[in-house]
């Protein structure tokens, strides 16, 4: 960490909102203007919406990620956490991944930390739980799967083959629906492979506690995507939830239960708990409550976005907030950064208004739903149409070039190759084998001591013949 006489920006958390605020503020300002600093756990954000894909194996994971040292070479890139932040003084704690927290002063902060996945008390939901909000999670669940897979080929405990080949996905908004859309697709290619494993063999269940799946697309779509789920096998059980799920018992609030070793979260987000520490105003759900130019209330040097921001929704009217996606996300993003440089440089703040364009969404290759919104119209569709909107819309919103390209060049060799099907079981402990190589052997007993106990073994023989 450098230090500087110049203004600093700190820039707290490097997802979606962050990377692009930080990017807006460095394009706007002058040589020398301010420094501008970036503060996350990791060195990396990552683009949520390609997850599903990601864990089906569509996209190389490390296309889905963008590293912010390459993208942000103009900025301080600091791999920690903002534990805390003294508004009166204007210092954030930082606690850095190796040594001692230390402060560190800004003059401007944004708050972009995202969201986290929203949980409940649910008996086993830690231990059992697989999340969908990384990319480690998305490569640890297509592992996982695939695993299951060759379990259950190389047994004939038809227990454990049941238990194996059962999937359970709680949570039917985008990220329950599109993963289980992925997820099932691969599955049911990988089965092709297998002596021992068909897709009649499995079961796929989709719970969730609304009366519909997809309500971002509207409900006529959503039923859709519900009866084309259930076309290709995939239990969908509505107005219900989840009760217990320890050691993969499976029991639902309908009286269903099943065992399983593969039970995915994806019932929602909520802001990150971190927010609580840091003295800003928060709404009823946790979020930090902004005015309509992204200021946090009460403030004219904090501003917030994104999954973590309360953002009033212009284009729909009072008492409306923004949905937390990436559409608003982005845009949101450079209405921040914008805002940010006129507030350093004493000039008026900008409001953030964007009407809702519609949603895409992938249940797996060539399948999918859409509403494109265009003015008082809206357009729906479905299938490889609505696939291939999707994937369009999302490609495009990749951040830079690089990443872009690699995930079209994704794409097109899929065209041509079949879907890479192999699992990499060992990435969950890669040390495991070379621990066991490096493992001193037992040693053994001195032959001193062998003596007396072959002796007395001896001696026992030969009592035992006498009597």
């Amino acid at each position: 960490m450098s230090t500087t006489e110049r203004p600093r920006i700190l820039v707290v958390g490097g997802g979606y909102v962050g990377l692009y605020a930080a990017r807006r503020i460095l394009k706007k300002m002058r040589y020398g203007e301010a420094t501008v600093t970036v503060v996350d756990p990791r060195s990396y954000m990552t683009y949520q919406p390609f997850l599903p894909e990601a864990a089906a194996g569509s996209i190389s994971p490390r296309h889905v990620v963008v590293p912010l040292r390459r993208v942000l070479p103009k900025a301080e890139v600091l791999t920690g956490r903002v534990t805390t932040i003294d508004q009166d003084r204007k210092v954030a704690s930082i606690a850095p991944l190796v040594g001692e927290a230390y402060e560190l002063p800004f003059d401007y902060l944004v708050i972009a930390l995202g969201a986290i996945s929203r949980t409940f008390p649910i008996p086993g939901l830690a231990e059992q739980g697989i999340g969908m909000k990384g990319i480690e999670e998305a490569i640890g669940l297509r592992n996982h799967v695939l695993e299951q897979l060759d379990k259950a080929d190389s047994t004939k405990d038809e227990e454990v083959r049941r238990k194996a080949l059962t999937f359970v996905f709680v949570g039917g908004g985008f990220a329950g629906a599109e993963t289980i859309g992925e997820v099932e697709d691969m599955a049911r290619d990988a089965a092709k492979y297998y002596n021992n494993v068909k897709r009649e063999d499995m079961r796929f269940v989709l719970v969730d506690a609304a009366d519909k799946i997809l309500p971002e697309v509207g409900p006529k779509l959503g039923q859709y995507g519900k009866e084309h789920l259930e076309g290709r096998g995939i239990e969908v059980y509505l107005s219900t939830s989840m009760d217990s799920c320890v050691d993969g018992h499976v029991v639902l609030k309908n009286g269903l239960e099943v065992d399983s070793n593969t039970i995915v979260w994806t019932a929602g987000v909520k802001p990150n708990p971190a927010l609580q520490r840091f003295g800003l105003p928060l709404g009823p759900r946790g979020h930090v409550d902004t005015q309509t130019t992204l200021q946090v209330q009460g403030s004219d040097y904090i501003w917030a976005a994104g999954d973590n921001a309360q953002v009033p929704d212009l284009a729909v009217g009072e008492g409306a907030w923004c949905p937390p996606n990436a559409q608003h996300a982005l845009r949101q993003a450079k209405v921040l950064g914008d805002n940010v440089i006129s507030g350093m440089r004493g000039f008026p703040q900008k409001e953030y208004k964007h009407a809702n364009k519609g949603a895409v969404a992938g249940l797996g290759l060539h399948k999918g739903v859409a509403m494109i919104v265009m003015g008082k119209m809206k357009i729906k569709l479905k299938g490889r149409l609505a696939w291939y909107m999707h994937r369009a819309y999302h490609g495009m919103a990749m951040p830079t070039w690089n990443r872009k390209i690699r995930v079209f060049a994704d794409w097109t060799l899929a065209m041509f190759l079949k879907r890479e099907v192999v699992s990499l079981g060992a990435l969950e402990a890669p040390r495991e084998e070379f621990f066991e190589a490096a493992r001193p052997a037992p040693v053994a007993p001195p032959a001193a001591e062998k003596a007396p106990a072959a002796a007395s073994q001896s001696q026992s023989q030969e009592k035992a013949k006498a009597s």
